[in-house]
């Protein structure tokens, strides 16, 4: 039996969501827990592997011979080393998405996740954190914004990055990353019927945390550290 909430925030690529489950977990005083950055590792081991994105039981076992752990500010630990800018580049965010369509990948991942969060006190954000990994979550949001926006804001940042790409290219790349999200046929990215949706296209994160924090308060009023 969990002590504390878990807080699920799930939403399409780029909606916001790591930031904001950042924010909200600071916040809280909770873990925060970026389980899409397991799979952009996953892209990433492979690459570095040789390992085609296309091979779900190679990819699965190359899972198995990792340890990974989020260390109190969410950065992602694998074999007691951070990765940072590495798993965050144009390419390794196609290849989560390409990964994380076998069966034999989410699998492996489902049991990290669920160990993360089992004691409650967490913020996690993914795709399919209300629906597939905690459906029992206390406190589900799913974050919304339109392709362009969000398309605008991974453009920013991949230019702060260096990386030299144009908005169209962007836009197509997110709308193809949203189709491979939604069709998958394990664990598709949709919506839980209990969630509180939050359309993100003309808020900060700030005020979306601040919108979270003010529904939190309202389902706990002893506090976030009870229910």
């Amino acid at each position: 039996m969990r002590n504390k909430p878990v807080v699920a925030i799930d939403g399409p690529a780029g909606a916001g969501k790591s930031t904001v489950a950042r924010g909200l977990a600071k916040a809280l005083q909770y873990a925060f827990v970026d389980t899409g950055a397991l799979y952009r590792a996953v892209a990433f081991i492979a690459d570095a592997s040789g390992i085609s994105w296309d091979d779900g039981p190679a990819l699965a076992q190359a899972v198995l011979r990792h340890a990974f752990h989020f260390t109190a500010d969410g950065t992602l630990h694998m074999d007691g080393v951070p990765l940072g800018g590495e798993i965050r580049t144009s390419r390794i965010s196609s290849g989560a998405s390409a990964v994380a369509r076998h069966p034999e990948v989410r699998t492996c991942l489902l049991d990290v996740q669920r160990g993360l969060g089992r004691e409650g006190g967490v913020v996690l954000e993914g795709r399919d954190i209300g629906t597939v990994v905690f459906p029992d979550a206390e406190v589900k949001f799913f974050l919304v914004a339109t392709v362009a926006e969000r398309a605008r804001r991974r453009w920013l940042e991949l230019r702060e990055k260096g990386e030299s790409i144009s908005l169209a290219e962007v836009e197509a790349a997110q709308e193809a990353r949203d189709r491979a999200d939604m069709t998958r046929e394990v664990a598709p990215l949709r919506q839980a019927e209990d969630a509180v949706e939050v359309p993100c296209d003309h808020l900060s994160a700030a005020e979306v945390v601040a919108h979270m924090r003010d529904y939190i308060a309202a389902k706990f009023p002893a506090g976030p550290d009870s229910f």
